[in-house]
């Protein structure tokens, strides 16, 4: 098999087992990748190989059901920690914190003294830490502040910028 070929194939694996998440079958991985089951299980063997490396977090498991093989892309069990703390819906911003920077995106351009209104006292903290991230931007406007979403916040989120 070409190197650059070869190359291509393990791609094409190891995109199927990070995708499905569960264990998959010679079957399920032959109908996925149109590879021949031989040739798969050389590939497999050869992705176990660049995981079990210890040069980073993912593994390759294997399981045999029923004198079949199966094999799942995994997180390397001293990661679990971070597989909880995601799935447990942990998120970077506490929800007061995500109340105030909707009601900022929202309404923009508003003055923080209205924010702080709504929200409470607490917003003073939230868009400092905001500002500080670079998600908001903040210009004086007598005593107070007016409040924008900066260019980072739609990089952030992932959002067209109807600014830009």
């Amino acid at each position: 098999m070409a190197k650059d070929n070869e190359k291509e194939l393990l791609k094409k694996v190891e995109a199927c087992l990070f995708l499905a998440a569960r264990y998959l079958s010679i079957d399920d991985l032959v109908r996925f990748t149109s590879i021949n089951p031989i040739m798969l299980r050389e590939l497999i063997e050869k992705l176990k190989e660049r995981y079990e490396d210890g040069e980073c977090g993912i593994v390759i498991l294997e399981r045999k059901a029923d004198e079949k093989e199966f094999w799942k892309m995994d997180v390397k069990q001293e990661f679990h920690f971070l597989i909880n703390r995601l799935a447990t819906g942990e998120s970077e911003f506490t929800s007061a914190e995500q109340e105030t920077l909707a009601i900022v995106a929202y309404k923009q351009p508003i003055k923080q003294s209205i924010v702080v209104k709504i929200r409470g006292n607490k917003a003073y903290d939230h868009i400092k830490h905001f500002i500080d991230m670079g998600l908001l931007s903040a210009r004086k406007l007598g005593r107070t502040k007016e409040l924008t979403t900066s260019n980072k916040f739609y990089d952030y989120f992932n959002l067209k910028n109807k600014k830009r």
